[in-house]
């Protein structure tokens, strides 16, 4: 089947609503090999598209210092996700997606305060990779400011530098000769200053308006807040039915999918909450992570039987690898609350439960780790001698959330529904 620009596949979705069929894509995190295959199994198991979705810090290029998943620069990271498709056999529709991509969106740029015009050229720049890569989505997300702490970017500073990177993307796509590309645009961030329905429409006319006076295209994807909020390994955010169903009708009146972010951990009746409020697509990263890390300890559980028994006897240290590695990363206090922002890793690894908890949210940010990759293979081994496949139990262990997505959100058959609908 002939892939379709991902603007034209969020149309047939916009024309599914109007039939009474919605749908919600879903946008993954890819965090490790493992996911992937367990998202192209499935995807090919019930016909549906997939969006790899990466930040700047998960994915950029070289200059910039790569990305911390895998070491991933653009290039890599699609050549890595084709290889897998074609391991198993997937012949649907996937998509490369840049995820909070923008002006001071790595860590050390916006950690220097970089002045606007260089971070803007270093967005450019990353981005320009995204497009040579062959990225189907491009998110524009100039809301992170080093200069602008504590309050709201001003709307009107967030529209221009928005239009700009834009106008620089399809700039540099025309004079590369490559397929048209979708935008995504707004944030689930406060600082972004679409709290409300009123400001949500304004940022649309404008866009409207000044994308129109360039003959650039109108985004793909719009983000609104749909009360989602991730912390700990929760979701924690109160879903507010009414302004996603309003926000979704107002993006769709210019043509625009609505689009969510924070949507780990759900259960069953707010994720069907989705299909009638008609949300376009939701993004789901952490708790994939954390799925295949609880994968790895329970497989650690079987190990410490097996020497018990006598049936193991130079065992894997995982567990206790992947916790330290995972801890000194610090990039679990993103998803901590109050005063836990602040704890010392020293003070973490003294505390065996707080460590676990940590351990719970991170473990996936150093599955490319070194160490951690060799203390794997071992366990793998280990467990093999007792005839059991490691490697096949963790791709089944990550599998399960992002089934109950797939059923919940009504992505069966999708992409052939998507394809009868632009036929009519």
């Amino acid at each position: 089947m002939e892939k379709l620009p991902i603007k034209k596949y969020v149309e047939g979705m916009l024309k599914l609503q109007d039939s009474g069929t919605s749908s919600t894509m879903l946008g993954i995190g890819p965090m490790s090999p493992n996911l992937l295959q367990a998202s192209f199994e499935l995807a090919q198991e019930h016909d549906f598209p997939l969006m790899f979705i990466a930040s700047r810090n998960q994915v950029d290029a070289d200059e910039f210092g790569a990305g911390y998943v895998n070491g991933w620069d653009q290039n890599r990271f699609a050549a890595d996700i084709k290889t897998v498709a074609d391991k198993v056999g997937f012949d649907g529709m996937y998509y490369l997606c840049r995820d909070h991509g923008g002006p001071w969106q790595r860590d050390e740029e916006r950690n220097a305060h970089l002045p606007e015009a260089e971070a803007m050229e270093k967005a450019k720049a990353s981005y320009l990779a995204d497009i040579k890569a062959g990225f189907d989505l491009l998110m524009i997300d100039p809301t992170k400011d080093p200069f602008v702490i504590g309050k709201v970017i001003p709307l009107d500073v967030v529209e221009r530098r928005t239009v700009e990177l834009i106008e620089y993307c399809e700039q540099q796509r025309k004079a590369l000769g490559l397929p048209e590309i979708g935008y995504e645009v707004g944030t689930e961030e406060t600082n972004g200053g679409l709290t409300s329905a009123d400001k949500y429409e304004e940022f649309i006319e404008y866009l409207q308006v000044e994308l129109g006076k360039r003959n650039l295209p109108m985004p793909t994807f719009i983000v609104g807040q749909t009360g989602t909020l991730t912390r700990y390994t929760d979701q924690v955010g109160h879903y507010d039915f009414q302004n996603a169903l309003e926000l979704s009708k107002m993006a769709k009146r210019y043509g625009v999918g609505l689009k969510e972010h924070n949507a780990d951990y759900m259960d069953d009746v707010t994720l069907l909450e989705h299909i009638p409020a008609r949300v376009t697509a939701s993004n789901v990263a952490p708790q994939y992570g954390t799925e295949e890390t609880r994968a790895y300890l329970k497989l650690c559980a079987v190990q410490d039987i097996l020497v018990k028994e006598g049936l193991c006897n130079t065992p894997s240290e995982l567990k206790k690898v992947l916790l330290v590695k995972a801890i000194k990363t610090e990039r679990w206090r993103k998803w901590m609350v109050g005063e836990q922002t602040k704890l010392q890793v020293e003070d973490i690894l003294e505390d065996e439960e707080l460590s676990l908890k940590i351990l719970d949210i991170s473990g996936h940010y150093v599955f490319n780790d070194d160490e951690v990759k060799a203390e794997i293979k071992k366990l793998y081994t280990n467990l093999e001698a007792a005839g059991i496949d490691g490697a096949r139990y963790v791709v089944d262990h990550i599998k399960r959330p992002i089934r109950q997505y797939v059923e919940c959100l009504n992505l069966g058959s999708l992409t052939s529904r998507v394809v009868a609908a632009l036929k009519k």
